[in-house]
């Protein structure tokens, strides 16, 4: 059902005035509840498919979609529209008292004028002070030029309107053509073919800008309206110029005992003059005196009517207790009652207000009003001035009657039409602010914003009627943006995205961009950078239609930014291609960041490399990259990076050269950094322990897991056996004349192979070898002076020479440790002194001496 009639649906918002948000609002991908509705306009060149979820799309116009040329309204087509755009609907139950029949006074000179200068085809702007009766005279003045122009008269609201939507907004009110923005060139081929008397009320704009609107409409004859304040036309123009003052006195006086409904009293009539000389002869001055003479006469009725039912003079509706006297005495106490209450009703109406409160009648005439009327007044100062249509007040107050309060207000004087909506007279605004009608105000807000965001996004409710309520959904944006109550910039956001949609679809790109602008504000403010995001791409495909292309791109790479940050990838993908359009249109290609950058989460594979993106999302794999291999440098081995190193020589200098470039692109060069100072780290440990169990003739990989250390007799400390320089890797018997030994077998694990890139050090460089999966079975050997015989695994750790006695044993592990396996090398093991715990064979130091502990053999290496 409609929820713009007089029936509601079965779930209203009067019903449910304060029912939770829906669950999308807050959040990233905000799917509204229900249907969603998209649209398919073209604009310009290009199509544009409003999309309420990621973002409108825009591209090319396809072939065969191009609209054709527009057609004209016929005569009945133009009346109905007009009936239903120039003016707002009465206010159901009509007004409380009937000034819009009131005739117009003391106007005909200005209404002979302004006719016969549009007749002869001149353009005029009729200036005057607000509440001057301009609106009155343009009604006499249309009403007079009917049948001047072959498109008949059009009327337009300039309230908040600049050049561009006033020539829109004729276009549309000649022209048939739904779901079509034409573009600047077709639009004033459009307006240069329309011959018609164009009605302006409220303009606010001047200068360059109406001489814009003059010079594009060059068979059209303008009647404007606009305030002193607004600038003056261009000193080129040849716009007419009229200006409208303030009524006579006896206009006054007469205008006066109309609004009042009666003559008036010799004190009203002085009373009259003084007001007509304050006010320089204001008509909405004397409409609202009007208002104030009629509610005290009511004053007075009610004084009367108390005094005569035998309430006290004073109306305070107490009656007097007349049950204890007889019948005679109380007939004659109250007719005495009676007539002493008609007597001092008289005198009991509220007097005129003095010269001085005349500035103030707005809210002497507010505090005698209904509370459905005061209520509206709220509701209104909490909106800037602007109220909603009357169907939207019954469910805005719960009341089912409050409709009805707008003709009360409109027959005061303190609204006044604006468009298709009312809203506050001149100065009322401000009076009321004074009176204190704006506490609250950001309550009756958000109170208006759940309204709103129901009513809009409901699938009965056209986007054009949503359109129709611009003004006070924009107004009710802009109170809860500025507002820091908790919830109210969500809600602003909530608004903002029902109804931009709706905006757009209806062509109101106007109300479209304010929409968008107080949207991304509130959800700055509210911190949902899901709907900044989408408010920032929207606002990029709007100057993208207008051909602001700097603007375009700017909004669309900042909407692409956060939906890369938030992965969103749907919404990510609609931005790049509004920007591929952009750069399509101005030749300036996008940035390569924005181009192979994706969505936070996803890491776009280099070229080349087996790697694979990581879906939308997911956690990104923390990796080492690898740096460059040197084929003829030591390689420092780690159990965790063994089987890295290995494929890493496997591949050679081409495949390290591809990991690495793989390695530092994207979001990886951080880990590049941590990467390096790890395995810096690891290597600085290892030469560290290398050095401190090694001899400068004997490098601590040269010990081979065949050789063996045992305890001599003479307690000398641990003999072992010591390769030469150039032995291949054999265990042999020592020889002390010739410094080693050249007999034995190569070995088959265990030991390193010296011409081995893999497990070799040049000379002065430290070196490494494969670990295995488990330690080896021989002890660590150091070397003596003798040799020895046995190949048993050493039962204690003494030094070479005399240390001094250990403080406490070893301690022998209860069990065998497992360490973690790891892919090797063939015939490559661990060498037993890089065991964990820091303990490592003794060995004799460039001195000639040192001391070391032997590690235990099951003991697991690092």
């Amino acid at each position: 059902m409609d929820p713009h009639n007089g029936r509601r649906p079965e779930h209203s918002a009067q019903d449910h005035p304060a029912d939770p948000l829906p669950s999308g609002a807050g959040s990233p991908q905000f799917v509204p509840d229900g249907p969603v509705r998209t649209a398919r306009l073209i604009t310009g060149d290009y199509l544009l498919t409003v999309n309420p979820v990621d973002g409108s799309e825009i591209e090319p116009t396809p072939p065969g979609e191009e609209p054709g040329t527009p057609q004209k309204h016929t005569p009945k087509e133009r009346a109905e529209r007009a009936r239903a755009t120039s003016a707002p609907p009465v206010p159901p139950g009509g007004l409380g008292h009937p000034v819009d029949r009131l005739p117009l006074l003391a106007r005909q000179e200005e209404t002979e004028r302004l006719t016969r200068l549009l007749t002869r085809g001149r353009s005029v702007r009729l200036t005057g002070p607000s509440g001057a009766g301009r609106t009155r005279l343009l009604d006499a003045v249309a009403a007079g030029c009917a049948g001047l122009a072959p498109d008949g008269v059009v009327r337009l609201s300039g309230y908040r309107r600049t050049a561009g939507d006033l020539m829109y907004d004729l276009f549309a009110a000649v022209y048939r053509a739904p779901h079509y923005r034409p573009g600047r060139p077709e639009l004033l081929t459009a307006l240069a073919g329309i011959g018609a008397v164009v009605v302006v009320d409220d303009l606010e704009f001047g200068g360059d800008a109406l001489e814009e609107l003059l010079g594009a409409t060059p068979e059209c004859a303008f009647l404007l309206s606009a305030t002193p304040d607004v600038p003056a036309p261009s000193a080129a123009s040849h716009i007419e110029e009229v200006f409208v003052a303030g009524l006579d006195r006896a206009a006054c006086q007469e205008l006066l005992e109309r609004a009042a409904g009666r003559p008036l009293t010799d004190e009203e009539a002085a009373w009259a003059g003084d007001l007509w000389f304050e006010s320089e002869g204001l008509p909405l001055r004397f409409l609202q005196a009007g208002a104030i003479l009629r509610q005290r006469d009511a004053a007075g009725d009610r004084a009367a009517d108390a005094g005569a039912a035998g309430e006290g003079p004073a109306g305070d509706g107490t009656p007097d207790d007349a049950a204890s006297e007889d019948a005679e005495d109380t007939e004659a106490a109250e007719g005495t009652e009676a007539t002493d209450g008609t007597a001092d009703a008289a005198g009991a109406q509220p007097p005129l207000p003095g010269i001085p409160q005349a500035a103030s009648f707005a809210a002497l005439i507010a505090e005698r009003l209904a509370p459905a009327a005061q209520d509206a007044l709220r509701l209104a100062v909490a909106l800037g001035g602007d109220l909603p249509h009357p169907t939207h007040l019954p469910a805005l107050f719960k009341d089912s009657h409050a409709d009805a309060a707008l003709g009360d207000l409109l027959a005061c004087g303190l609204i006044t039409p604006a468009g298709t909506h009312y809203r506050l007279a001149a100065t009322v605004l401000e009076q009321l602010t004074a009176a204190g009608y704006a506490e609250g105000a950001a309550g009756h807000a958000h109170a208006a914003a759940q309204h709103y965001s129901w009513w809009a996004g409901h699938h009965s409710v056209a986007p054009e009627r949503a359109a129709a309520e611009a003004d006070a959904l924009l107004a009710v944006m802009a109170r809860l943006t500025a507002s820091r109550e908790s919830g109210h910039a969500s809600a602003a956001v909530l608004l903002a995205r029902t109804a931009a949609p709706a905006f757009a679809a209806a062509l109101r790109w106007n109300a479209w961009e304010r929409c968008l602008r107080l949207g991304q504000e509130a959800a700055r403010v509210a911190g949902e950078v899901g709907e900044e995001a989408y408010f920032h791409h929207e606002l990029g495909v709007l100057s993208l239609c207008l051909g602001h292309f700097d603007k375009a791109r700017a909004e669309l790479e900042a909407s692409i930014g956060l939906r890369g940050a938030l992965a969103d990838r749907r919404g990510a993908v609609a931005g790049r291609r509004a920007l591929a359009l952009v750069a399509d249109r101005t030749g300036v290609p996008v940035s390569p960041e924005i181009t192979a950058a994706a969505v936070a989460g996803e890491e776009v594979p280099h070229t080349g490399t087996d790697e694979s993106a990581s879906p939308p999302g997911s956690p990104t794999a923390i990796t080492t990259p690898i740096p460059q291999v040197d084929e003829t440098a030591a390689t420092v081995v780690t159990p965790s990076a063994a089987t890295a190193a290995t494929a890493a020589a496997a591949a050679g200098p081409a495949g390290a050269k591809k990991k690495r470039a793989a390695g530092f692109t994207g979001a990886r060069r951080k880990m590049v950094a941590a990467g390096a100072g790890t395995l810096l780290a690891a290597v600085l440990g290892t030469i560290v322990t290398l050095g401190a169990t090694s001899g400068g003739d004997a490098p601590a990989d040269k010990v081979k897991s065949g050789q063996s250390a045992e305890e001599t007799k003479d307690n000398d400390g641990l003999t072992a056996d010591e390769p030469t320089r150039g032995e291949t890797g054999s265990p042999g018997a020592w020889d002390s004349s010739t410094g080693g030994a050249v007999t034995g077998t190569p070995a088959t694990s265990g030991s390193a192979t010296p011409g081995d890139p893999a497990t070799s050090a040049k000379p002065g460089s430290p070196g490494s070898t494969q670990p295995s999966g488990r330690p080896t079975g021989s002890g660590p050997t150091s070397p003596s002076g003798k040799p020895t015989g046995s190949t048993k695994p050493p039962t204690s750790s003494t030094p070479t020479t005399r240390p001094t006695q250990p403080t406490e044993d070893p301690t022998t592990p209860t069990q065998d440790p497992d360490p973690t396996p790891s892919e090797t090398t063939p015939g490559t093991s661990e060498s037993p002194s890089q065991s964990e715990g820091g303990s490592a064979a003794s060995s004799p130091m460039s001195d000639g001496t040192g001391s070391g502990t032997a590690s235990d053999p099951s003991e697991p290496t690092a």
